[in-house]
């Protein structure tokens, strides 16, 4: 019984493995144009990506600046340190993701 569920498992295993396989041994006179197609479905995500970093960085600016607004009302001593600290988290967000589409693009 011990073999015979061990022979279905190595099967399993043989077919899973033919499957994995095939597509790529048979596909091979196109790998060239895969490549370009994926580099074309990729660099098109990065206008979108972008725009979503500038975005996140404008709210975290709005966020940021009610909070150190806040602070500073209430008399808090940090004031300072969370506004630089909001204010480099803005800049870095837009500095990453200006850097990242350059790089890329």
């Amino acid at each position: 019984m011990k073999n015979l569920k061990n022979q279905k498992f190595l099967n399993a295993v043989a077919v899973f493995a033919l499957l994995c396989v095939a597509p790529a041994a048979f596909g091979q006179g196109n790998g060239a144009a895969g490549i370009e197609e994926a580099t074309a479905q990729v660099t098109s995500y990065f206008e979108p990506a972008t725009k979503l970093v500038y975005a996140v960085g404008a709210v975290l600016g709005l966020i940021g600046g009610v909070k150190v607004y806040s602070k500073w009302n209430s008399g808090d001593p940090d004031t300072q340190k969370v506004a630089a600290g909001w204010f480099g988290s803005c800049v870095f967000l837009v500095v990453v993701a200006t850097v990242l589409r350059a790089f890329f693009l």
